[in-house]
C-alpha cells in the first residue's frame, strides 16, 4: 500500500525528522514504533528494539474508531439509523424497563459515536462484569442527560460494538474484515480480545501492526475510498472526522480538545485522530496529505500525548513543504543509522559498585504489606542481575539488566489472555522487558515493562539506611499488576 521514499522525497528534511525522534527520547517516553507517511509514501519507519514491523501492538482505545466505521457501514446498509435508541436493540439485557431510566432508554445511536452519552465511563473498573452489557444497562447509581454534555464514555463504544455482532450475526472482526481489511490487503495476523462473556472487546482490544492502523487512517483520508471503490460511505467519513460536539468542557488546553466526531477525536491543525491508551495515536492532517502512527506506553504519563502530539506537529506538520527537498545522502544515512539503533526505553544510572557489591546476594525480610512479598535479595552478574523475591503465589525470580534491559517472562500467574479480566490458570506470563539502576549512593530503581498483548510497568524504588531499606512499588497498568501496588520496610537478613 506505501511506497518507501526518503523525507526529503516527502518534502521535509531528515535532519528534522531525526530532531523528532531525539524529542520523543529525550522526553523519557516508551516509545514502540513510528510511521509517518505522506499520501501513500512512508517516509519514516522506525522500531525500538525489540519491536518490529511485524509486531502485532494493542491499540487500546483506537478500537473505538474500528467501531464508528463499523456502526457506519450498517447505517449505510439500512439497518440501524443514527436516531435509533440503543435501548430497542438490547430489552433482553434490561431488567426491569419501567423503572429504567428514561435518559437511558432514549439515548440515541449518534448520542454514543459523539460520547454525549449517559455517562459513567468508568463502569467497568466499579463492578467486575461479566456480561458488560447487562451492567451497562443496570446497576447504575446515576444518569447524565444525553446529548448534553461530552464525557469519555468506554463502556458506551463496547455497547456499540456488542450492537454491530448482534445485528450481523458476526463479530466485529469478522465484519470488518468481510468488508474492509480483505479489501485493503492489511490486518491479516490482527485480532481482537474477548470480554469474559465471549463479546469482542470492542473498546479496548484491536491487536494489528502499525502498517495496518496506517492503512485504516490512509482509508479515512481518502474517505472511504481505495482503488476506485467505496468501501465506506463518503458523507459518513466526513461527519465522522469533523466536530459534531464540542469536548472542551473536559479537554480544555489538550491537543484532543478540539471536538469530538464519531469515536474519532479532533487534533490540531484541522486534524483528527484515533487515540488509545498508553500512547496509541494516529493523526491525520489532510491538508498536508499526512498520516503519523506511533506505538508506546506511556502509561502513568499525563503529558504524554500532548508530547507526542505537539512535537509531530512542531518537527513535522509545521516544517513539510509542498513540494519535495534537494537530497540530502548525508542527512539521510545519519537518520537511517539512528533508527537501526533504536532500543526500548530503558532506566540509566550511575555506577556504584560499592552498593552492588553490599546487595549481592543479601536478603531481605520484609515487614507485612499489601504487596504480599515476605523476602527479597539482589544478585549481580556480567550480564546484569536477579531480583530474586517470595510472595503469596512462591518463590519468583525477575532477571534485569543494568543501565539496560533483558528480555524475559514476568513470573506472576493468573493475568488474563485472550479474555480479558479472566484469570488464566495455565502457567501463562507476559513478555517483559527490566533494566535497573543505580541513582545515588543508597538508592535503586528496578523499572519492569511488559510487553505483550497487554502493556504495563512497575516502577520499584528501594533506599537503603543500613541495614533497612525502604521499597515502593508503582504500577500503571490497566486491570493487572495491582499486586504490585505499595510501600513497606524490609531489613537484612544476619547470615
Amino acid at each position: 500500500m506505501f511506497k518507501t521514499v526518503t523525507p526529503e522525497q516527502a518534502g521535509i528534511s531528515s535532519r528534522e525528522v531525526s530532531r523528532f525522534i531525539n524529542y520523543l527520547n529525550d522526553n523519557s517516553l516508551r516509545i514502540h514504533s513510528l510511521l509517518l507517511i505522506r499520501d501513500d509514501k512512508m517516509f519514516t519507519e522506525a522500531y525500538w528494539k525489540p519491536f518490529n514491523k511485524d509486531f502485532c501492538h494493542r491499540q487500546y482505545s483506537q478500537t473505538k474508531s474500528f467501531v464508528g466505521v463499523a456502526i457506519g457501514l450498517l447505517i449505510s446498509d439500512g439497518l440501524l439509523s443514527l436516531d435509533d435508541k440503543i435501548s430497542k436493540f438490547f430489552g433482553d439485557k434490561i431488567d426491569d424497563v419501567d423503572s429504567a431510566s428514561h435518559y437511558l432508554l432514549n439515548q440515541t445511536i449518534e448520542q454514543m459515536l459523539t460520547m454525549s452519552t449517559v455517562g459513567e465511563g468508568k463502569i467497568w473498573l466499579r463492578e467486575k462484569a461479566y456480561d458488560r452489557t447487562h451492567l451497562y444497562f443496570n446497576n447504575r447509581p446515576y444518569v447524565k442527560m444525553p446529548g448534553a454534555l461530552w464525557e469519555y464514555d468506554s463502556p458506551g463504544s463496547q455497547i456499540l460494538s456488542c450492537l454491530v455482532e448482534k445485528v450481523t450475526g458476526m463479530s466485529i472482526f469478522e465484519f470488518l474484515n468481510s468488508r474492509i481489511f480483505s479489501q485493503l490487503g492489511t490486518f491479516k495476523n490482527a485480532k481482537m480480545l474477548k470480554t469474559p462473556n465471549g463479546d469482542t472487546w470492542g473498546d479496548s482490544a484491536m491487536i494489528c501492526t502499525p502498517r495496518d492502523m496506517a492503512s485504516f487512517a490512509k482509508l479515512i483520508m481518502d474517505n472511504g475510498n481505495y482503488q476506485g471503490k467505496s468501501l465506506i460511505n463518503e458523507d459518513y467519513v466526513k461527519t465522522a472526522t469533523s466536530k459534531v460536539v464540542d469536548n472542551s468542557e473536559v479537554k480544555l488546553g489538550s491537543v484532543f480538545g478540539n471536538g469530538y466526531g464519531y469515536q474519532i477525536w479532533r487534533a490540531p491543525r484541522d486534524g483528527y485522530a484515533f487515540v488509545g491508551m498508553g500512547g496509541q495515536i494516529t493523526v491525520t492532517i489532510p491538508s498536508k496529505r499526512l498520516i503519523f502512527v506511533i506505538n508506546s506506553d506511556t502509561q502513568g504519563n499525563a503529558s504524554a500525548y500532548d508530547i507526542i502530539v505537539n512535537g509531530f506537529i512542531s518537527f513535522i506538520v509545521d516544517r513539510i513543504a509542498d513540494t519535495p527537498l534537494l537530497p540530502d545522502a548525508n542527512a539521510y544515512l545519519k537518520l537511517a543509522e539512528q533508527i537501526n539503533h533504536l532500543e526500548l526505553f530503558a532506566l540509566k544510572g550511575i555506577d556504584n559498585n560499592e552498593l552492588k557489591d553490599m546487595l549481592n546476594g543479601q536478603t531481605y525480610i520484609c515487614d507485612a504489606n499489601n504487596l504480599g512479598i515476605t523476602k527479597f535479595k539482589f544478585t549481580f552478574n556480567e550480564n546484569g542481575g536477579e531480583f530474586a523475591y517470595t510472595n503469596e503465589q512462591g518463590d519468583k525470580v525477575i532477571p534485569f539488566g543494568v543501565n539496560k534491559n533483558a528480555f524475559g517472562k514476568f513470573p506472576q500467574l493468573g493475568y488474563s489472555k485472550e479474555f480479558g479480566g479472566v484469570p488464566t490458570s495455565d502457567g501463562h506470563t507476559y513478555n517483559d522487558a527490566v533494566s535497573l539502576r543505580f541513582t545515588k549512593k543508597n538508592k535503586i530503581q528496578m523499572l519492569v515493562q511488559i510487553i505483550d498483548e497487554y502493556f504495563g510497568t512497575i516502577l520499584a524504588t528501594f533506599a537503603f539506611v543500613d541495614n533497612e531499606v525502604a521499597c515502593k512499588f508503582v504500577p500503571a497498568a490497566e486491570y493487572f499488576l495491582r499486586e504490585y501496588d505499595g510501600y513497606f520496610i524490609a531489613r537484612a537478613q544476619n547470615e
